[in-house]
C-alpha cells in the first residue's frame, strides 16, 4: 500500500510517461461548448475515456445528451463500438451529469506493469472521440434550433 504522497507522486509520474509516449494536445475542455468535456481516469481497477456533460441547466445537459444519443450509430460504426451512455450519472458530491465513456478493466496506475496498455487505450478511445466531436460538432452543439 503506498502513502498518500506516494499515490500522488506515481500519478504524476503515471501522466508525465503518457504525455511523453503521446506527445499531443488533448482536446479535454476546449470543445467550445461550456461543461462540455472530454476526461482521462484512471485508478487501481480501470481506465476511463470520458464525456462529461455537468451543464447546470438541465435542459442543456440533456439536449447534448440527446444530440450525442442520436449519432450513437455513427459513433459506434465508425468510431468506438464499445461506449455506454448514462443520461443521469449520479457523481461522488451527488452531483447528476450526463457521461459517455468507455473503459478498460483489469488495470491500474500503480502497476507500471500496465502503463503501456492504458497509455494505448487512451490515444485509441481519446482520438476517436476527438475525431467523431470535431466532424459533428456543429450538430452537436445546436441545441437552441431544437
Amino acid at each position: 500500500m503506498y502513502s498518500k504522497e506516494e499515490t500522488q507522486k506515481l500519478k504524476r509520474e503515471f501522466w508525465v510517461t503518457f504525455a511523453e509516449k503521446y506527445p499531443r494536445k488533448w482536446m479535454l475542455y476546449d470543445t467550445k461548448i461550456k461543461d462540455f468535456s472530454f476526461k482521462f481516469f484512471v485508478d487501481n481497477k480501470k481506465a476511463q475515456v470520458l464525456i462529461d456533460i455537468e451543464h447546470r441547466n438541465n435542459e442543456k445537459r440533456l439536449g447534448y445528451f440527446e444530440k450525442l444519443e442520436a449519432l450513437k450509430g455513427i459513433l459506434e460504426e465508425e468510431f468506438i463500438s464499445d461506449l455506454v451512455f448514462e443520461k443521469d450519472y449520479v457523481l461522488e458530491n451527488g452531483k447528476t451529469i450526463s457521461r459517455i465513456w468507455v473503459e478498460k478493466l483489469g488495470v491500474g496506475f500503480s502497476n507500471r506493469n500496465y502503463w503501456d496498455a492504458i497509455f494505448d487505450f487512451y490515444n485509441e478511445k481519446m482520438d476517436a472521440l476527438e475525431r467523431f466531436y470535431l466532424e459533428y460538432d456543429e450538430f452537436i452543439k445546436d441545441i437552441e434550433s431544437e
